[in-house]
């Protein structure tokens, strides 16, 4: 009899849900912080070096840290984040500033205010300033007033230069960070555009509370300069090490393209599990639905910030989440062809499968860590995004499907109706013949996986042995990431051409041979420099082609040293996420399954970098986020079939070479349709990134694609036949530690 109750309480519960994401999704959605890659804004990093022989400490940092941020404040940004970054760095992000040329100007100059005399004595500094203000001339034009601390002392020493008068030296001389050694009055009266602010002489002593200073500025300068005194001299030198810039119009572009990729991705991904899985497939729909809505509720309780590559790894996880309902799924589906009812075919596939989900989303859960702990900003923010998408589909697509599920399997709703599941009843055995442990039929029966491992392995090895002669031929195409350099990106409404846009850039004596068209309309163009440009020399191109095209370029710069550390903290990456993969693998399974998965995936990453050297991809640091990102699915993907050659071990108990071979054929059967569905599942998001997201993923997404690809490969044909190949040179040596291990956590 149907129990009609608890159907009610699924479309209730269903409903309550729904209406909750509804009513409260535009509110969280907009509550979320964008990145400077989603609004525009600007990133730098500064090396933070100590003045005066003063040495760097904590506390030196933390001042220069809050001298910043006043700084900040005084442009009115809002929610500016500052963080200190190991013992000599800070790094700066500023999201949504409207003139990021002002904004680089106000935070990097050091604002050492001194009044001196024309040989350069100090007579009064930045520090006996009591404020400022920008005011105006009587002839209305921008000035500066100060307003001084101690008159008297300004009285004294006015009085003096007063006296100076018959030599001429009666100048007061006012300087913005005054270089001693380098800078001085003689030298730079004789220019047209002196670097001091203003020589204004003294024939009286002035014993007055406020001074103007008055340089022929425009508004604008007038404005800076007055803020960047009340902000105060910092306490530190700056130099920039790395930085990068998105336009307002880059950043908007980039988050609609990807938002759209992302709805038609999971759009599909939705379609898929709905036409293979039936009503499984709908319940992972609604689950799915309340995954996405969760994560962006976390992100708005962290106050995170929602980067692009956050964007790309939440639709990624997408495709990675439903692989929680497909493990499950197809288990269920095993239970019922085995005969068992569809209550209790429901129970044995939830039991079978959580210990399998569980083994292969840690082992993506680390490399998200490794990720987070050695990647940049904008890596973080898809670690952080990929780190969170993970544990929240253990709330929604094991315990939320279970639920949701469960409610009908109990309702006996389903019960005598194999095909809800995509089960076909001439498939189903008849649990009353008793045949003992017999290995059940599966759909790839004529398929030998096994039987081909040698030609597998001879294409693997003639592969890397191309690859070794490629990379040492044709090198990696190093984006300014890793080689350093500057990177532009211009966008305009029209097509663009090398020739417009190289005689643009020498306009404003910035020449450049390497320039690239992208875009539809070929609407943009990449300009790439050796050097890592001044920031003047940025602030030039930002003006020219805002002015030009009405849409300010976007400009990334690394330093030698920061793509360095890039590079190394790359390979850091790499080998720990790998030495971690070994360890946990080794206690969960055994050490050759630990040693066969390791050699696997980094088969697979040796196969992408191969493959970007072929064709000349740009090697940049989301492409490491790629990599990361890969390490971790290849060995989902290789978790999910050791799992159920552990599990068949223990059913089985070969004895011989052959009866091995078989076990790990038909585990690699049993799984093959869970492979081929969570690869579809994925390539689908992924593909949508590439072909609907923005321009600056695409070397990413091209990336994962292949890794997706290579890694099934890799699980099936390459970890799986490298145990066997060891598992029986182990049987030959007579009997050891059976891999076989209690199925719980």
């Amino acid at each position: 009899m149907v129990k009609r109750g608890r159907i009610v309480a699924f479309f209730l519960l269903v409903i309550l849900l729904f209406s909750t994401m509804g009513s409260t999704v535009n509110g969280i959605a907009n509550r979320i912080n964008l990145g400077l890659d989603l609004q525009g804004g600007f990133e730098v990093l500064y090396d933070v070096k100590p003045i005066d022989g003063q040495k760097m400490t904590k506390d030196t940092l933390e001042s220069a840290a809050s001298a910043l941020e006043e700084r900040v404040n005084a442009l009115g940004v809002s929610e500016p984040n500052i963080q200190i970054e190991g013992d000599h760095r800070i790094r700066v992000q500023l999201a949504g500033v409207k003139d990021q040329n002002e904004a680089r100007d106000l935070l990097s100059t050091q604002a050492n205010l001194t009044f001196r005399d024309v040989n350069d004595k100090v007579l009064l500094n930045g520090s006996e300033i009591e404020g400022a203000k920008q005011a105006y001339t009587q002839n209305n034009q921008p000035n500066v007033v100060l307003t001084l601390k101690d008159p008297k002392k300004f009285g004294e020493i006015t009085q003096e230069l007063s006296q100076k008068a018959a030599t001429r030296e009666n100048l007061l001389v006012i300087w913005l960070d005054y270089e001693k050694g380098k800078d001085s009055y003689k030298a730079e009266s004789q220019k047209q555009d002196p670097k001091y602010l203003s020589a204004a002489s003294v024939n009286q002593k002035l014993s007055q509370k406020e001074v103007t200073i008055e340089g022929g500025f425009d508004i604008k300068e007038a404005q800076n300069l007055a803020k960047l005194i009340n902000a105060g001299a910092l306490p530190v030198q700056l130099k920039e090490v790395y930085s990068t810039s998105v336009g307002a119009q880059f950043g908007q572009t980039a988050l609609e393209t990807t938002v759209y990729a992302g709805i038609i991705g999971i759009g599909l991904v939705f379609l898929f599990m709905l036409a293979f899985y039936r009503f499984p497939g709908f319940i992972a729909c609604i689950t799915l639905a309340i995954y996405v809505f969760l994560i962006l509720l976390v992100y708005d309780w962290m106050g995170a910030v929602l980067t692009l590559p956050g964007i790309a790894a939440l639709v990624l996880n997408v495709g990675m989440a439903v692989d929680a309902n497909i493990i499950t799924y197809e288990r269920i589906k095993d239970e019922i062809k085995r005969g068992r009812s569809i209550p209790s075919a429901y129970k044995a596939g939830n039991r079978r499968s959580i210990i399998t989900i569980f083994d292969a989303n840690i082992t993506t859960l680390l490399a998200g860590a490794v990720l987070f702990y050695f990647g940049t900003s904008s890596v973080q923010g898809f670690a952080t995004m990929l780190i969170v998408g993970i544990l929240i589909s253990f709330i929604t697509c094991v315990y939320g499907t279970r639920l949701f599920l469960g409610l009908w399997v109990n309702s006996r709703a389903l019960n005598k109706k194999p095909r809800i599941f995509g089960v076909n009843p001439k498939d189903i055995e008849d649990l009353s013949e008793d045949k003992g442990n017999h290995f059940p039929k599966t759909k790839f029966d004529k398929v030998d996986f096994v039987k081909h491992s040698k030609k597998f392995f001879t294409l693997s090895i003639v592969i890397t042995i191309a690859g070794i002669i490629l990379l040492s031929t044709m090198k990696l195409n190093l984006g300014i990431d890793f080689a350093s350099g500057t990177r532009v990106d211009i966008q305009a409404d029209s097509a663009l051409t090398q020739q417009e846009v190289t005689k643009e850039l020498a306009e404003i004596n910035m020449e450049t041979e390497d320039i690239t068209l992208s875009g539809q309309n070929n609407e943009r163009a990449t300009a790439q420099f050796k050097g890592a440009l001044s920031k003047d020399e940025i602030a030039k191109i930002k003006d020219h082609f805002d002015e030009k095209y009405g849409t300010e370029p976007s400009i990334s710069t690394v330093s030698p040293t920061i793509g360095r550390e890039l590079a190394k903290n790359a390979l850091y990456a790499v080998l720990i996420a790998s030495l971690g993969i070994v360890i946990y693998v080794s206690i969960r399974f055994e050490w050759k399954m630990a040693l066969a998965s390791v050699i696997a995936l980094l088969h697979d990453v040796f196969v992408i970098i191969t493959l970007f050297s072929l064709f000349q991809f740009e090697v940049d640091v989301t492409f490491i986020a790629a990599i990361l990102t890969i390490i971790g699915y290849s060995l989902n993907d290789t978790i999910v079939s050791f799992d159920r050659i552990r599990e068949n071990m223990g059913i089985f108990k070969p004895k011989t070479d052959k009866e091995l071979a078989d076990i790990v054929n038909l585990s690699l059967r049993e799984t093959f349709t869970r492979s081929i569905n969570t690869i579809v599942t994925v390539v689908i998001t992924v593909l949508a990134l590439l072909i609907f997201g923005s321009e600056s993923i695409q070397n990413f997404s091209i990336a994962l694609l292949i890794g997706l690809i290579i890694g099934a490969y890799s699980s099936l044909f390459i970890a799986s036949q490298l145990w066997l190949v060891w598992k029986k040179k182990e049987m030959k040596k007579g009997p050891k530690k059976s891999i076989e291990k209690e199925d719980t956590l």
